[in-house]
């Protein structure tokens, strides 16, 4: 008999607020050299929807902070799991931006939104052990490796494993890459399973390519020079370079996990990967099939959110997850014995996979 780490609840919290993209058409944008952009906003709406699939997303109400879409998802995780909130051992929360509040661009780091979430859970157990991940977007799916390695080890039985971030908070209202962020929280709770045969999570990587791309994500300045002079800064990224890096490094990063662990393609059932850009996940999963000399990538193997969600960061994987477990995405379903792939890329630059096998 092995120890397995096994997923025995998921939740998810889609923010209430619909940002279309027609919103957006009386936005004045600015390129990165502070000029005013004269094409028709019309026009650059349109042509966004074209690269990256997007025609809304979700953003957090005024008076919600990052924490609270975080209990949202949390609850319904643990409720879904069916366990006592304390018994978790630990609550590993990915995040890149801390405690975001309406009206301005500030964000708590201290105390971590771990134990801001801890507080609101009503958790007492003293030994139930919170603390924030800060890894990009891949957050969330790193969380649950280190989770994985804690309940391995012996460690621990039960994580909340938790992403959430709120984007709309941070992005310059002047750029055109502000139109892909959104708001969201995803949340996991993972067991201790002892099994005579191989589930849950089979295997993992990741790989940090910080040397050369460490700057493809960033913070920086509003493009629109009156506000740049404020000295505030917003999320900021070199779209196309980041879609090279993505296009050329995760699809072999997902095939190493699954060498690993000696799986083919052909066995897995879904692939949840990072939902940063339609065009640029469909062109991942071509890449992936072709590194097996398969040329016809199926069409249902991979649920995408993007299009009504939005990119939301770490809250992504976890979203999908839980919609797809729920089934709430009626294209997509998942049984007992199922192989599927949760993977994500961003800054950092960072890529990670987890192999996973449904109990």
């Amino acid at each position: 008999m092995a120890i397995y780490s096994v997923i025995t609840g998921t939740g998810s919290y889609v923010p209430p607020v619909v940002m279309k993209n027609e919103d957006f058409i009386p936005y004045e944008f600015y390129d990165n050299t502070g000029e005013r952009i004269d094409t028709p906003t019309t026009q650059i709406v349109e042509k966004f929807k074209e690269i990256t699939t997007i025609e809304t997303r979700r953003y957090a109400a005024e008076d919600q902070s990052t924490s609270d879409l975080a209990l949202h998802a949390s609850e319904k995780a643990i409720e879904a799991a069916g366990i006592d909130k304390e018994e978790l051992d630990h609550i590993i929360f990915a995040q890149n931006f801390g405690e975001t509040h309406p009206g301005g661009i500030s964000m708590e780091m201290l105390p971590s939104l771990a134990s801001r979430l801890k507080a609101k859970l009503n958790i007492q157990n003293p030994f139930c052990v919170a603390y924030d991940i800060i890894f990009g977007c891949p957050g969330w799916v790193q969380a649950v490796i280190q989770a994985d390695y804690y309940i391995k080890s012996g460690d621990a039985k039960k994580v909340l494993v938790v992403g959430a971030d709120i984007l709309s908070r941070i992005s310059d209202p002047h750029d055109r890459d502000s139109m892909i962020y959104a708001d969201g929280a995803g949340a996991i709770v993972m067991e201790a399973r002892e099994s005579d045969s191989p589930t849950g999570i089979l295997g993992h990587i990741a790989r940090s390519d910080a040397a050369e791309y460490v700057d493809m994500l960033f913070m920086g300045y509003s493009y629109k020079k009156e506000v740049a002079e404020k000295k505030e800064l917003y999320l900021k990224m070199y779209g196309r370079k980041l879609y090279q890096y993505a296009l050329q490094n995760v699809p072999v990063a997902i095939k190493a996990g699954l060498d690993q662990v000696n799986i083919h393609i052909k066995d897995v059932k879904k692939v949840l990967i990072h939902q940063a850009n339609g065009k640029m996940d469909d062109a991942i999963l071509k890449r992936l099939y072709r590194l097996y000399d398969i040329s016809d990538t199926p069409h249902d193997v991979m649920p995408m959110s993007i299009s009504w969600l939005g990119n939301s960061s770490v809250a992504t994987v976890p979203t999908l997850l839980d919609l797809v477990t729920r089934g709430d995405m009626s294209d997509h379903k998942i049984k007992s014995g199922d192989i599927i792939i949760l993977a994500s890329v961003g800054a950092g630059m960072n890529i990670n996979s987890i192999v996973y096998r449904i109990p």
